[in-house]
């Protein structure tokens, strides 16, 4: 079967071309009803409209730019335009229209925004401040939103039960059963009256209602977890000034006049204006499909709707909206679009075609021998040429069991069950605090060998403070008695004011006062310690900046590993202040402010007395952060990049970042289930090192390096290393990027990576599943990921690999159970056919048995919770087979186990229960045969929950889905047996034929511990592993 579906149905979890997708449709040659199996994959239609309008919209943008360029040398020229404010505009109390602002934004029309009075005049005319942003009262911003809009995008209607029972209706070989039914009706009640003559046919309708109604309230109720799911993901918060007050609301809140702060890695949420900040590169890919990044400055201050701030901050008025954007227009049709089908989904489409052409050439030779048995009948009574409606009726019921031979084998359910162990399976995450982006990335985290996580946040706890610090030469403990504020009655006050000058001047981060009158910290964690720390030294962050002039804002840069600024003192004088990693900043020193507060040459013995303070501190798993400073000449332009060298150091701070509770059990459980954590960070080598120790992740014989030293390294040494890297320090976002892409490729490796930051979406799009972070992570990081751990915890991604594991078992153990019922019900039916020339299981039975099989199945077995004996379990990883040997022991083995008691009941029942003097002995008969292949099932069903264990009852009970589709099918099966006997061709049966009929079932139990002390290769670790894992698979069955 793997042989058969190696090429033509394989698609990669990620990325897959438009031609792979097209091309397994294309091979899906049997389809009983395309509107339920196509309905969970990508609308490839759908997607070209996306892909032709974001050349549109290039083209538009091209054209738009170059418009503006050229007007912007006539610009001193613009007249009065003749637009006139729309009387109802006016009367809500404003004074420009939303057709006019879109055609300022959208159009990058710098004659119109210089007629409208720029930025400034268009904040007016919207009746907004930019200092102070929009005013929360409620009227006027419900009139405001019946003006210009709300930001939402169109979105499709969320469909109904109804449609779902419609679209279960175009099964074509329900709708070939039901003209069937109608001809069986008609015939029927003509030749033998009512109600006699309708019962075959009635039954017939009534089986097709009932898998109708199952099918449809299963797939509505996975529709509506997806919509839930869907809502989950569109969920951006953005910081905004309202009121005079900083805080963060929804994107979809937003309303134009609304103050919008952007930093790196925002997704820009609305079409708007650039009204101050510094050094914003903005990349259009999104929108246009163009790479080049583009600079928003006051000279072009046009900010579009879905694009990313990659680079520098700014301050944005928002002056369009939701679907008046074109980001909003692309939206609506990329929602159309649809998810990516999974590979399991594609895989299984392909089980189910092949299977579905070996089930058609068997209902086509069945119905042959059928029709070839009756007519040599007729003609040995010499009734050849006198056919009766009884004849009509029986060939009539020879084609329903030929074409319910097809419908139960065709495996439709196969890749529906995918979908809703997915769908399952993405519900609990979600109370589990992962959200899943990417459907296949569920699946694909089952199969993860590798871990490359971040150490902030992730291993950490994320809640930081300045524990240690080194100023003026000497190290101070902050965590003792010693308070921060004690220390500036120990430094001189030009050390203070100058080391005060450059933690309120030099951040990414903002000190406020919220609506409750309290102080708030603004900012990442790293920012937030330094910010609290110099707010402990008596600091006051207003008065500080407003004491000096921006000149120049060099943001943070995972490259440089530093961040800086440009001042303008009172003095007229301009002075640069860098912070980052201590030994690069060390590095740009050449003086430091010593024990007097004087400013001297950094000598031999300081600069060794400096690095031995950050080993110090990194050795006691602290983050090093250095502080320094150089006064610039007056010719020193905004366009001139902060000087690298020169600098005087202020100081060196100690950050405690404590790890997180559970990390180092998470680590260990790794460890067992044959996954490497390996952690990447850009922290110092001595901090990555302790606390890569206290998480369990460096261990004796595993190496840990720089990258600087790592990006040195020629392929023959890489290959060597790469397989004993446990921890690398000052990485960059391309050394991360290289380790993940040999663990993919050279080693084969199935390779999971956590990122926050912008500059981590190579690395999240290279990894095979991009794990973003919730809390710290960037909108752009996000959307790169394929699963958003929302509480930024390792223990989450654990949790999340066990699920992954349990979507792909649960997927095993449905497809075991399902092809049993396939070959079982094929081969009795065919061989019944050819040996005595009539079907046991008529077409009514048959439909009971597939809903049992498909829609039932489906539901118990996809949706198992997972259990901490999967994380005990190697990983299948990259090249693992799917339907492994296990099954094919245990599918074999309950199917000829099955097929022999079928067809000893057939030879030998009437003997057995003593029927040969009943009148009805064959309608018993068969019914006994249609019940013990029922409870065969449903105690197969149970077998299939463990493929190698021999205790499969263990929690059974705690699925309360199991218990409930196992109760609910007993029960039918007793009515549709005792009581719906005229519909289903079924007599109500003996206490004793019960008991007989449950007990056949039952012994399939044992047959199946016997059959799982056969050995075979257990759930196989592929050897194309590569040099890095080869791991030992447990043998305890129990």
């Amino acid at each position: 079967m793997e042989s058969l579906l190696s090429e033509k149905w394989d698609v990669k979890p990620k990325h897959a071309s438009a031609e792979a997708l097209q091309r397994w449709r294309d091979l899906c040659g049997l389809v009983k009803n395309p509107k339920r199996r196509f309905r969970f994959t990508a609308n490839l239609s759908k997607r070209h409209e996306a892909a032709a309008m974001r050349k549109t919209n290039q083209e538009k943008l091209r054209i738009a730019v170059l418009v503006s360029k050229a007007a912007f040398q006539f610009i001193q020229g613009v007249q009065p335009s003749d637009y006139t404010v729309p009387k109802e505009v006016e009367a809500a109390g404003f004074r420009i229209c939303a057709d006019e602002l879109g055609s300022i934004v959208e159009g990058h029309d710098v004659k119109k925004l210089k007629f409208h009075g720029g930025a400034s005049g268009l904040a007016e005319k919207l009746a907004t401040s930019s200092t102070d942003g929009l005013s929360t009262d409620t009227e006027s911003l419900s009139r405001r939103e019946e003006v210009y809009g709300i930001n939402k995008f169109q979105e499709s209607e969320t469909r109904s039960f109804w449609v779902f029972v419609w679209e279960a209706l175009q099964d074509m070989t329900l709708m070939i059963l039901g003209v069937c039914a109608f001809i069986s009706l008609i015939v029927g009640i003509a030749t033998e009256g009512w109600p006699k003559g309708a019962h075959d046919g009635l039954g017939i309708v009534a089986s097709i209602l009932l898998v109708v109604f199952v099918t449809a309230t299963s797939d509505y109720r996975q529709s509506l977890q997806f919509k839930d799911l869907d809502k989950e993901k569109k969920k951006i918060a953005i910081q905004v000034t309202r009121n005079g007050y900083r805080h963060k609301m929804s994107i979809y809140e937003l309303l134009p006049g609304d103050i919008v702060h952007l930093a790196i890695g925002d997704q820009v949420p609305a079409d708007g204006l650039f009204l101050s900040g510094f050094s914003v590169l903005i990349d259009e890919s999104s929108l246009t499909g163009e790479s080049e990044p583009v600079m928003v400055s006051p000279e072009n201050p046009f900010l579009l709707s879905g694009t990313k701030v990659q680079d520098g901050s700014c301050k944005m008025l928002v002056t369009t909206v939701g679907m008046r954007t074109q980001w909003g227009k692309l939206m609506a049709t990329l929602s159309e679009g649809g998810d990516e089908e999974t590979p399991l989904q594609v895989k299984l489409n392909g089980v189910a075609t092949i299977i579905g052409k070996i089930g058609l050439v068997f209902a086509v030779v069945t119905f042959a021998v059928l029709v070839q048995t009756m007519v040599g009948r007729k003609w040995h009574d010499g009734t050849m040429f006198r056919w009766s409606g009884d004849n009509a009726l029986e060939l009539l019921e020879y084609f329903a069991i030929a074409v319910t031979i097809v419908v139960v084998a065709v495996p439709e359910g196969l890749p529906l069950a995918v979908t809703l162990s997915l769908a399952f399976a993405m519900k609990k995450m979600m109370n589990d605090k992962a959200l899943v982006r990417n459907l296949a990335a569920c699946e694909t985290m089952g199969s993860a060998t590798t871990i490359c996580s971040d150490k902030t946040g992730t291993l950490t706890t994320n809640h930081m403070t300045v524990v240690k610090s080194c100023i003026c030469m000497e190290v101070q403990d902050l965590s003792e008695s010693k308070s921060a504020s004690a220390l500036r009655s120990e430094f001189p006050e030009t050390v203070i004011k100058t080391l005060l000058q450059s933690i309120f001047n030099n951040t990414g981060g903002e000190v406020v006062v919220n609506m409750q009158g309290k102080r708030e910290i603004l900012g990442t964690p790293t920012e937030t310690a330094i910010l609290e720390f110099g707010l402990s030294l008596g600091g006051n962050f207003q008065e500080e900046r407003q004491a000096y002039k921006l000149v120049k804002v060099e943001p943070f840069n995972s490259t440089k590993k530093r961040m800086g600024v440009v001042l303008e003192l009172p003095g007229h004088g301009l002075r640069a202040h860098i912070k980052g990693a201590s030994e690069i900043i060390l590095a740009a020193c050449e003086k430091v402010i010593d024990s007097n507060g004087d400013v001297v040459p950094l000598d031999e013995a300081s600069i060794c007395h400096l690095k031995e303070t950050i080993d110090q501190f990194a050795s006691e798993a602290l983050r090093t952060l250095c502080l320094a400073y150089v006064e610039l000449e007056n010719g020193f332009s905004p366009d001139d990049a902060i000087p690298a060298s020169g600098y005087t150091c202020i100081g060196i701070v100690g950050i405690k970042d404590p790890v997180r509770p559970g990390v180092r059990e998470s680590v260990a459980l790794c460890r067992s289930a044959g996954v490497t954590v390996r952690m990447v960070t850009g922290d110092n080598i001595n901090t990555a090192k302790a606390i890569a120790r206290e998480c369990g992740i460096l261990t004796d014989d595993g190496i840990a390096i720089e990258g600087p030293v790592f990006r040195e390294k020629s392929m023959e040494e890489l290959l060597e290393l790469i397989p004993k890297i446990q921890v690398m320090a000052r990485s960059s976002p391309l050394d991360k990027h290289t380790l993940v892409k040999h663990l993919r490729t050279t080693f084969n490796e199935v390779v999971a990576v956590t990122g926050d930051g912008t500059n981590d979406a190579p690395a999240l799009h290279e990894a095979d599943i991009g794990l973003a972070m919730g809390i710290a992570g960037t909108e752009v990081a996000k959307e790169s990921a394929d699963v958003i751990i929302l509480d930024d915890n390792f223990s989450t991604i654990v949790t999340v690999a066990k699920w992954g594991r349990s979507v792909y078992v649960n997927i095993q153990k449905f497809v075991q159970f399902q092809l049993t019922v396939n070959v079982v019900a094929l081969v009795v039916n065919f061989s019944s056919a050819c040996l005595t020339g009539a079907a046991p299981l008529t077409a009514v039975q048959l439909l009971w048995v597939n809903m049992i099989m498909d829609t039932l199945g489906a539901l118990a077995l996809a949706t198992e919770p997972p259990s901490d004996e999967l994380m005990k379990r190697s990983p299948v990883g990259r090249k693992g087979n799917f339907i492994s040997a296990v099954m094919w022991r245990n599918i074999l083995g309950q199917s000829l186990y099955q097929f022999l008691v079928i067809w000893f009941l057939q030879a030998c029942g009437k003997t057995i229960f003593m029927l040969h003097s009943c009148p009805n002995s064959d309608l018993i008969l068969n019914t006994i045969i249609f019940n013990s292949f029922v409870f065969c099932q449903l105690f197969n069903e149970v077998n299939s929950r463990e493929m190698e264990k021999i205790n499969v009852l263990e929690g059974i009970l705690d699925n309360y889905v199991f218990a409930s589709v196992l109760g609910s099918t007993v029960l039918f099966q007793i009515i549709i047996v005792e009581y719906l006997g005229t519909f289903a061709n079924t007599t109500p049966l003996t206490f004793m034929q019960w008991f007989i009929s449950i007990f056949i079932g039952f012994l399939g139990m044992p047959i199946a511990v016997g059959l799982k002390r056969i050995p075979v290769e257990s759930l196989q670790m592929n050897d194309e592993h590569g040099p890095i894992a080869r791991y030992i698979i447990p043998k305890n069955k129990c």
